[in-house]
C-alpha cells in the first residue's frame, strides 16, 4: 500500500515542499530503506521511526519498507523528517485512515515517541502559508515560533501517540493560538549602558552618530581604554527592532538551530562578538550545507570584532562584498544560497602590537616597521568601508571617579529613534531603512548641503585627497549628524564634524 505525506526541507533561509512517499510491499524480506538523498541524520530516522511507532503502543510492520523523498535531487538533511515518514508508515499498514491533504507534518522523534524542539519551523511554516496549506502538525515545544506568522493553523502535537488518537478522532488536539504579540522588544536591551562609561565624551558621541545612521564603526586605542565596553553599550542606543525585523532575525536563528524553545522570538537587536581564530565559513557562511555565519547572524544589529588586525586577512577580506551589498551568497555545486547581512560592523584594535603607540603615558616598545605592520593587516578597501575611525584614548583618573555619570541609553536612544523616523520618512518607498544604505544615486537626491557646507566640503575634496567612496560616504555621515540635530540641509558644522570621522592616515 502506498502513503503520501508532506514535510518540508530547508534551503538557506527559504523552505522547500516534500513529498515523503511510503510503500510497504506485501512480499519480500523485511527493510526498511530511504531514498532521496538523504544525509546521516535522516538515514537515522529509521531507527528513531521504528522505536517510536513500537513505544507509543503501535505496531511496525515487518514487510519491505521504501520511503522516497521527493524530488529526489534535492539534498534532505535534518530530523525534521521523523513525523512524517512514522505518518506515512501507519497510513501504508493501514493503523491510521485519515485526510491529510493541505496539511504539512514536521518533527523530531524521541525513541518513546514524543516530539523534539526541531530547527527551522518558522521557514517551513512560511512554505506552508505561501504553498496555500491549512494546517501544520510541529512539535507542542515550537508552536508558539511556528504561530508567529499567521495564516496558517498550527497543531502542537507532544507524542506520535497523540497525533494518532487526533487524526483517528479520539482526542482532538487544540489548535495553538497566535502569538503575533511576541514581536514587539520587551524590557531594556542586553549588554552595557552608556551611563556605565567614564569619560570618553568624543566616543559616546561616535556612538550615537553611528547608531543614528546604521554607520560602521573602528575604535583604535591603548589597551584598557574602554573600547569593548563602548561596543557592548551600542546595542542599548539603537532602535528598537520593527515586527519585520523581529521576524526576519528570528528566522535566521531558528535556521541556524540557535533559537532556545523558551523563547521563540528574538526581540532585541543581535550583538556578536566572534573570538579572532573564527573560519572564513564560521564569518561569513558557508559549510557542505550552507549555513548562516556570523556575519548573518548579527543581521539588524551589531557584529563586533574585537583585536581586528588579529582575524585572518582572507577572512576580513570576504567582509567588504557583504557590507556593501547587505546579503552574502554562498555557492556550492548544487547550488547557491543567500543570506542577509544588513549589519553594523564594530571593530576595534590597538595602535601597534604592544598597544601604547603613540600614548601620552608609556612608552611604546615596538619598532615602526612592526607597527607599521600590524597596521597593515587591515585593507585598505576594507578601511573604506567603514564610516567612523575614531581614536579612544585613556581615561583620566579624575573623570573616572567623578560622581556625575554619562547620559543614560535611554535618553540617547530616543534621540536616535527621532534620527531614525526622519530617515524612514525621507526614504520612504526605496526599500532602505538608514543612511548607511543609500548609494550614490540616494546621496545626490537627498544629501543636499548648504552654500558654506559645499566650501567645506570641496575643500576637503583637494586637501585630503578623498576617493568617491569616501565623498560619499562624508556626506551619508553629514546627512545623519544633521538628522540628530533635526535640520532639513547639510550644514557646514555636520560636514566638518563628518570629517573629523576619517582615518587620519588615509584617504
Amino acid at each position: 500500500m502506498l502513503a503520501k505525506v508532506l514535510t518540508g526541507a530547508v534551503v538557506g533561509l527559504d523552505g522547500a515542499l516534500v513529498e515523503v512517499e511510503v510503500d510497504i510491499a506485501q512480499s519480500g524480506l523485511p527493510h526498511f530503506l530511504v531514498v532521496g538523498l538523504p544525509d546521516a541524520a535522516v538515514q537515522e530516522a529509521r531507527e528513531r521511526v521504528r522505536a517510536a511507532i513500537r513505544n507509543s503502543g503501535l505496531s511496525f510492520p515487518l514487510r519491505r519498507i521504501t520511503v522516497n523523498l521527493a524530488p529526489a535531487d534535492l539534498k534532505k538533511e535534518g530530523p525534521s523528517y521523523d513525523l512524517p515518514i512514522a505518518v506515512g508508515i501507519l497510513l501504508a499498514s493501514g493503523q491510521l485512515a485519515a485526510d491529510i491533504g493541505g496539511t504539512l507534518f514536521l518533527g523530531e522523534l524521541s525513541l518513546d515517541g514524543t516530539l523534539r524542539h526541531t530547527p527551522g519551523i518558522i521557514a517551513l511554516v512560511a512554505l506552508a502559508r505561501e504553498r496555500g496549506l491549512h494546517t501544520v502538525y510541529v512539535p507542542a515545544i515550537d508552536a508558539r515560533e511556528a504561530t508567529l506568522l499567521g495564516g496558517v493553523r498550527v497543531m502542537p502535537v507532544p507524542s506520535l501517540a497523540a497525533l494518532v488518537t487526533h487524526l483517528r478522532g479520539e482526542a482532538p488536539l487544540a489548535p495553538a493560538p497566535e502569538t503575533a504579540d511576541l514581536l514587539t522588544e520587551d524590557g531594556d536591551p542586553p549588554g552595557g549602558d552608556l551611563a556605565d562609561v567614564r569619560g570618553q565624551e568624543h566616543a559616546r558621541r561616535a556612538l550615537e552618530v553611528a547608531a543614528a545612521g546604521g554607520h560602521n564603526l573602528l575604535l583604535s586605542g591603548p589597551p584598557g581604554a574602554g573600547k569593548t565596553l563602548l561596543a557592548r553599550a551600542l546595542p542599548s542606543i539603537l532602535p528598537r527592532l520593527t515586527r519585520e525585523e523581529c521576524l526576519e532575525v528570528t528566522r535566521i536563528y531558528s535556521v541556524a538551530g540557535l533559537l532556545p524553545p523558551e523563547q521563540p522570538v528574538i526581540r532585541h537587536r543581535p550583538f556578536r562578538a566572534p573570538h579572532h581564530t573564527i573560519s572564513q565559513a564560521g564569518l561569513v557562511g558557508g559549510g557542505r550545507w550552507p549555513r548562516p555565519g556570523e556575519i548573518s547572524l548579527a543581521h539588524r544589529g551589531v557584529l563586533f570584532l574585537d583585536e581586528l588586525p588579529e582575524f585572518g586577512q582572507p577572512a576580513l577580506e570576504l567582509l567588504r562584498q557583504p557590507l556593501e551589498d547587505g546579503v552574502v551568497t554562498i555557492s556550492r555545486a548544487q547550488g547557491s544560497v543567500t543570506f542577509p547581512a544588513k549589519t553594523m560592523l564594530v571593530g576595534a584594535m590597538n595602535p601597534c602590537p604592544c598597544g601604547f603607540y603613540g600614548d601620552s603615558q608609556r612608552a611604546c616598545t615596538c619598532s615602526e616597521s612592526a607597527v607599521t605592520r600590524y597596521q597593515k593587516r587591515l585593507s585598505g578597501p576594507l578601511l573604506d568601508r567603514i564610516d567612523i575611525h575614531l581614536e579612544v584614548p585613556r581615561v583620566e583618573y579624575e573623570k573616572l571617579t567623578a560622581d556625575r555619570a554619562g547620559e543614560p541609553s535611554r535618553v540617547v536612544r530616543a534621540r536616535v529613534e527621532a534620527a531614525r523616523e526622519r530617515q524612514r520618512q525621507r526614504l520612504a518607498g526605496t526599500g532602505l531603512t538608514c543612511n548607511a544604505d543609500m548609494g550614490p544615486g540616494h546621496v545626490r537626491k537627498l544629501c543636499v548641503l548648504d552654500q558654506p557646507a559645499q566650501a567645506v566640503l570641496r575643500a576637503a575634496m583637494q586637501q585630503l585627497n578623498l576617493s568617491a567612496r569616501a565623498y560619499h560616504r562624508v556626506l551619508k555621515l553629514a546627512r545623519t549628524i544633521a538628522d540628530l540635530a533635526g535640520a532639513e540641509l547639510i550644514g557646514a558644522a555636520h560636514v566638518a564634524e563628518a570629517l573629523q570621522y576619517r582615518p587620519r592616515s588615509r584617504g
